[in-house]
């Protein structure tokens, strides 16, 4: 939508190019894809499906802006490796409360990656 706002013409452009050679060079055995939350769930899917791997979506619950109430996760990592694809990232609340109910869940290992790290 924003290139309704430019006179110029506009492409838009996916991390994928550049996310998906990485995430194949790990070689991860059951590799699982992750959105910290329900937001996220159409990438998450787009990676998994490229990936051809499982995927998984956190559905987390705000008290007030970045203070999470509760998070739950959809989906299992049990002895799984996960990513976590995010967007943007301030200050990683979600995405480390996402990591921290993966690695309750018994996922083996948890890494993230996003195209607008803040990091407020």
């Amino acid at each position: 939508q924003i290139q309704g706002f430019f006179e110029k013409p506009v492409d838009h452009l996916f991390a994928s190019t550049i996310f998906l050679p990485y995430l194949r060079s790990l070689n991860l055995p059951n590799l699982t894809i992750a959105s910290p939350d329900m937001g996220g769930s159409k990438r998450a899917y787009a990676y998994s499906k490229a990936l051809e791997s499982d995927v998984v979506i956190c559905y987390k619950q705000r008290a007030k802006a970045n203070v999470i109430s509760h998070m739950e996760l959809i989906g299992d990592v049990t002895g799984k490796n996960v990513v976590l694809v995010d967007d943007m990232v301030d200050t990683a609340g979600t995405l480390t409360k996402a990591a921290d109910l993966m690695i309750e869940r018994g996922a083996l290992s948890v890494r993230a990656i996003c195209t607008h790290p803040i990091l407020s």
